[in-house]
Parts: C-alpha cells; sequence; structure tokens
C-alpha cells in the first residue's frame, strides 16, 4: 500500500519519519525522500495492507502536512528504479533527482541533507526550514 506526498519543508518529512517510528502497524514501512526545489516528495509503502481505520488515520494526518500528489512519468520511474533494488546513486544520475533518504525511515539523512545543503549555499531556503 502505497502513498504518495508532496511537503513544503524538511520540518513535515521529518514529522512524519518520527509519525511512522511511532505507530505500531507502521513498524514495516519504508520511505522514499526527494527533495525538489520547491519542496519534497515523499513516498511511503506499506508492505502490508493496513486496516480502514490506520489508512484513514494516516491519510488524515498526511493530509494536515502536505497533499496528495501525482508523479509524473520520470518520477514514477524513479520509484520503480528503487523498488527494483537498482542503487539510489545510479537512479540519482540517470534521472536527476535528489533522493535524500530511501528505506528504513531515518531522520539523520534528511538532516544531514539539511546541513549540507545550507551549508554549500550559505543561507537556509524555506524548504529546508
Amino acid at each position: 500500500m502505497d502513498f504518495l506526498y508532496f511537503l513544503a519543508n524538511a520540518s513535515l518529512g521529518l514529522r512524519t519519519i518520527e509519525y511512522l517510528r511511532t505507530m505500531e502497524h507502521a513498524k514495516f514501512a519504508s520511505i522514499t525522500v526527494i527533495h525538489q526545489i520547491d519542496g519534497w516528495i515523499v513516498k511511503i509503502r506499506y508492505p502490508q495492507p493496513l486496516s480502514d481505520q490506520h489508512r484513514d488515520d494516516f491519510r488524515a494526518f498526511m493530509n494536515e502536512l502536505g497533499i496528495p500528489y501525482e508523479a509524473e512519468m520520470r518520477l514514477q520511474m524513479v520509484f520503480w528504479s528503487l523498488e527494483t533494488g537498482q542503487s539510489t546513486v545510479e537512479v540519482m544520475r540517470r534521472y536527476q533527482v535528489a533522493i535524500v533518504s530511501h528505506g528504513i525511515p531515518d531522520t539523520k539523512e534528511i538532516e544531514a541533507f539539511r546541513q549540507q545543503f545550507t551549508k554549500g549555499l550559505g543561507y537556509c531556503p524555506e524548504t529546508l526550514a
């Protein structure tokens, strides 16, 4: 069961990961986080179907943070490539995307990306707040 959302900034992505870590039914969920100039694309994959209640609760939570997203063909290919086990670095090169995290939800990857990106620019863009 997959969910795809657009989030305005990094803090919302971090909140999503924290939610997944604290919910028992989300223990085996995986997440792919892609940074774009105007925001973040987050794909959450549950390996098993969720109960109606858990699905509705998760959608309500995510709808508070962002908006459901319809991926264009290039991003669909990115997700498919990652799901078939292709190297994250190779997928980033091939499709020219910034994959910040893929797999087990981990806030450290997003934090590290924020720090490196901000350090390189010398300021913090709104999407990295």
